[in-house]
C-alpha cells in the first residue's frame, strides 16, 4: 500500500472507528498524600494516551477488608482527591463493592488503605470502578455527532465482538480520542492491542 492509500485508510478509519485502551486498577493520589506515601512528589515514567497524564514509577499496596493488591500503579499528575479505580472482581478480592462511576465522582463510595515504601494512607472514600467511557476531542465529538455527558453504545471490532451500552461521553480540548474499558470487559470482548470501537446510532 502506497503512502497516499495509507493516509486515505487512517483517515476514513478515523472517520468511523474509536481506539479502544484496556485500563488496569491504579491510584490517584494529592500532592500530600504523595509526600506520605513516598517522601516526595511523583515521578513520570512514560505518558499515557490522555496528554499530561503519565505512569508514575511510584507504586503501592492497596488493602481492602478482606485482601490486598501489591505494586498497583500510580498514574500522575497528583489530584486534589485520592481515587482506586478497580473492577468488579478486584472489588470481591479486597471486600469492597466499589459503584461503577465517572472519574471523579466518588461521593459515598469505600474508603480503603493506601500503603507505600514511606508511610500509609487511610481515605475514607474514592474506591470505584469507572464508568466505561470515550475521551474525545470536541472535533471528534462533532464528527462523531454525540456531546459531553451523552451515553452512547459502542460495538467493540475484537475477537469476541460486544456491544456495550451505558458508554459516557466525555469531551475536552484536553483529551485525545480513545474509549477506555477496565479489564473485566476488556477480557470480556478479547480486547488486544490496537482494537477499535464504532458508536452506534
Amino acid at each position: 500500500m502506497n503512502e497516499s492509500m495509507e493516509r486515505l485508510v487512517e483517515a476514513v478509519v478515523g472517520k468511523l472507528f474509536i481506539p479502544l485502551e484496556a485500563s488496569g486498577r491504579h491510584v490517584h493520589v494529592t500532592k500530600e498524600q504523595a509526600m506520605t506515601l513516598f517522601g516526595h512528589g511523583l515521578t513520570p515514567v512514560r505518558p499515557l494516551s490522555q496528554p499530561g497524564q503519565y505512569l508514575a514509577k511510584e507504586r503501592v499496596t492497596v488493602k481492602g477488608p478482606k485482601g490486598e493488591f501489591h505494586n498497583v500503579a500510580v498514574l500522575g499528575p497528583e489530584r486534589k482527591e485520592a481515587q482506586v479505580e478497580i473492577s468488579l472482581t478486584d472489588g470481591r478480592t479486597l471486600g469492597l463493592t466499589p459503584p461503577v462511576r465517572p472519574s471523579g465522582n466518588v461521593a459515598g463510595s469505600p474508603g480503603a488503605a493506601l500503603i507505600g515504601p514511606v508511610g500509609s494512607v487511610e481515605i475514607s472514600q474514592g474506591v470505584i470502578a469507572a464508568q466505561r467511557h470515550i475521551h474525545m476531542t470536541p472535533a471528534d465529538a462533532a464528527n462523531f455527532h454525540v456531546t459531553d455527558k451523552q451515553v452512547v453504545r459502542l460495538k467493540t471490532f475484537t475477537d469476541r465482538p460486544v456491544i456495550l451500552e451505558d458508554v459516557l461521553i466525555r469531551v475536552s480540548p484536553d483529551f485525545a480520542t480513545f474509549a477506555h474499558l477496565d479489564y473485566d470487559e476488556a477480557n470480556a470482548c478479547g480486547f488486544q492491542n490496537g482494537d477499535l470501537g464504532r458508536i452506534l446510532p
